[in-house]
């Protein structure tokens, strides 16, 4: 087998970290347990594991492309460098005071999120450029000097640098970079009008101090992992999977580790929009559930939906507004605390409640027999049949039934009266009703039926609740593809490179300046090119060109796509049309006598990726049979039952099985309930659909 061509993706998640290695055509996959003190450890181990199945050594990858989950930890731990702030004079208290909402309008014990520095790491100068870039009270560089002195005796190791309306001029900001440059050698320095030049300084100021947070501890994560592969004989270039969807280098990802929050995520949708393209589905609901938590994102046009600002450790339970608001280029997905390890308790209303605290892989779920005592996801799922003891992870674990009945009894059933199974049945029920109520909030905020979606599933978890899922939202039809289990993996290995580049400019419609948006978007694309050229310096390259509107007085904007002959060619009256039918679409009608502005501009410089292949008609169906079966718990009919269970191997295409059922591979388990069959496609990817109600005339007629 030839490795001039192989490929490696690693995606480390909060229980698993799994690995996938391309090469020649084929495609070869491992899962390890995270090792969260030295992350690299899991990722040279998954590697030696794929290399031994291939028959290559780790010297004949070719690249290697990462997404990983420490830069969300590291915000959601506070678990960061020494970092202090220089902001403007008057604004030190903004990412304190934040937007003064309230995300639970009647809690009188309302708790806000710690800002991620204390007041006294926050410092000011005396500067100030008015909303147009006009400096107002020009900044003194001895009263800068005088400042990093201090900073340099407090012994900071990262400094973020967020000045008033940097974002139209940096001019400020640059003198303070520079003073800082020879004054402290050796800090890291942050500038929000290069991490997010955007309006909003809340946002703006936030997203640069988590940036400064985690840049020295990704900065040297980084550096080992390169080191660590290198003396594992991988010495090849090292890609960074980032929020947006793309894929950036390594130098980059360490310059503004930021961008890598959500990564792991951003690789799933990544995996199920190629999935979509395969099967020419333009509505698809792609549901990622791993270890710790669930992701659930809607693709349209087999494209993610995409977003500005996005929120990591919400402080209630995952609610909108509760959390800290980062403001970079993200795929927009809904996020909760869902996943195999997440734990459940009785709460003081006798309700039982699921997440978001997870058990990870340190120690687990009660049934992985490494010290857990708490009842998870997984140890429900056990009880009820969805998993085989003997199997789980390939046989690599061996799960303890009697460990997770321990646990559900002592957490659940004491507390509630309820025997195992009824424990297990209620911590399933509510972990999955908690997912599809945050698919109906997510889908209504987008305007979206989701009848009309077919959900494609994913992640070692989702096979086993995404039927139950699907009867729960009234979604006819699941996809479950080849690799699901190690999907977000996969996706690394679709996307393209990319990079994109953001102003705040605001201008209305009627002040509209042609030659000044023209060049506007000309030096975006640059800036964006030069990011991807980086990463390839021969591929052809690519540019999507967008506009954030709203109506004058408006709090927020939406975002509006642009052809590349608007952006080149731009004009007033075709951007008011497409910003009133996109407002139309969202919000049912149109603001008569309400003038439009534009308050941010963006361009996607990316890499055309591969094209997928469409995957023909579905085979024609030939039933088939599982050669054993298991007690399978089915919450639609509120009883266990004999499910056939059929390993993943002999679903070849057209191969069909009625439910309940279960397929077993050894990354994941795929749950069939009693109301849906399973057929394969061609490219092994599993077709769960629901089964169609018979007439009962047409029934009687039959017995007749």
């Amino acid at each position: 087998m030839s490795p001039s061509n192989a490929r490696l993706g690693v995606d480390i998640g909060g229980t698993f970290t799994d690995a996938v290695l391309e090469t020649g055509g084929a495609r070869y996959s491992a899962k390890v347990l995270t090792t969260y003190a030295a992350p690299e450890d899991a990722i040279i181990d998954a590697m030696h594991q794929v290399c031994a199945k291939t028959g290559i050594a780790a010297a004949g990858i070719g690249q290697v492309i990462h997404g990983t989950t420490l830069a969300t930890n590291a915000l959601i731990e506070r678990r960061g460098a020494r970092t202090a702030l220089i902001t403007t004079a008057g604004f030190r208290d903004v990412i304190e005071m934040r937007t003064e909402s309230r995300f639970e309008q009647y809690d009188l014990n309302l708790r806000l999120p710690d800002p991620l520095l204390a007041r006294n790491r926050r410092y000011v100068v005396g500067e100030r450029m008015d909303a147009t870039g006009k400096p107002l009270i020009a900044l003194q560089r001895t009263e800068v000097e005088a400042l990093a002195d201090q900073l340099a005796a407090a012994g900071y190791q990262s400094i973020a640098v967020g000045l008033l309306h940097s974002y139209v001029n940096d001019a400020h900001e640059r003198m303070i970079a520079d003073v800082l440059a020879e004054r402290l050698p050796g800090a890291m320095v942050s500038l929000s009008s290069e991490v997010s030049p955007q309006m909003r300084e809340y946002e703006r100021f936030n997203t640069t101090i988590a940036n400064a947070f985690i840049k020295p501890l990704m900065k040297s994560y980084l550096g080992r992992l390169k080191q660590r592969l290198a003396a594992e004989g991988a010495d090849c270039p090292i890609f960074l999977m980032h929020s947006g969807g793309g894929i950036m280098s390594l130098e980059s990802a360490a310059e503004f580790p930021v961008r890598l929050v959500e990564s792991g995520p951003a690789g799933g949708a990544i995996f199920a929009a190629d999935i979509a393209a395969r099967h020419g589905l333009d509505k698809v609901l792609s549901f990622d559930m791993g270890g710790t938590t669930a992701k659930i994102c809607l693709i349209k046009d087999q494209t993610p939906k995409t977003a500005r600002v996005f929120e990591v450790a919400r402080t209630y339970r995952f609610k909108k507004g509760s959390g800290m608001p980062i403001s970079i280029p993200v795929i927009d997905m809904v996020e909760i605390g869902a996943g195999g390890g997440s734990l459940a308790h009785v709460d003081a209303m006798n309700q039982i409640r699921v997440g978001p605290e997870s058990a990870g892989s340190e120690p687990g779920p009660a049934c992985y027999g490494r010290g857990g005592d708490r009842p998870a996801v997984t140890d429900a799922d056990l009880v009820l049949g969805k998993l085989d003891p003997e199997n789980f992870a390939g046989g690599s674990i061996r799960l303890q039934p009697k460990s997770s009945a321990t646990a559900l009894n002592a957490a659940i059933g004491a507390r509630l009266e309820m025997d195992t199974t009824e424990a297990a049945w209620g911590l399933a029920e509510v972990v999955d009703e908690n997912m599809a109520n945050a698919a109906r909030v997510h889908a209504v905020e987008n305007g979206e039926d989701l009848s009309e979606y077919t959900m494609i599933a994913f992640g070692g978890a989702a096979p086993l609740h995404a039927a139950r899922l699907c009867e729960k939202l009234g979604v006819a039809r699941c996809l479950v593809p080849q690799g699901a289990g190690v999907g977000s993996a996969i996706g690394f290995l679709r996307a393209p490179f990319s990079f994109e580049a953001n102003r705040s400019i605001f201008m209305r419609m009627s002040d509209f300046d042609a030659a000044r948006v023209r060049a506007l978007f000309h030096e975006m694309q640059q800036e964006a090119t030069r990011f991807v050229r980086s990463c390839d310096a021969d591929a052809p390259i690519l540019s999507d060109y967008k506009v954030y509107m709203r109506y004058s007085g408006q709090g927020w904007e939406i975002p509006i796509q642009l052809s590349a002959e608007q952006a080149a060619d731009p004009d007033a009256a075709a951007f008011l049309a497409l910003f009133e039918a996109d407002y139309v679409t969202l919000f049912g009608r149109a603001v008569e006598g309400m003038e439009a502005e534009v308050t941010v501009w963006s361009v996607n410089a990316y890499t055309q990726p591969d094209k997928a292949a469409h995957i023909g008609a579905l085979p024609k169906a030939v039933a088939i049979g599982g050669d054993t079966t298991r007690n399978l718990f089915d919450p639609a009919i509120s009883a266990g039952t004999e499910a056939g269970v059929v390993p993943r191997d002999a679903m070849t295409a057209g191969a069909t099985v009625q439910g309940p059922a279960v397929v077993t591979e050894d990354e994941t388990t795929v749950v069939v309930p009693t109301s849906r069959e399973v057929i394969a496609h061609s490219d092994g990817t599993l077709d769960i659909r629901q089964i169609a109600a018979k007439d009962p005339q047409s029934v009687e007629q039959a017995d007749a």
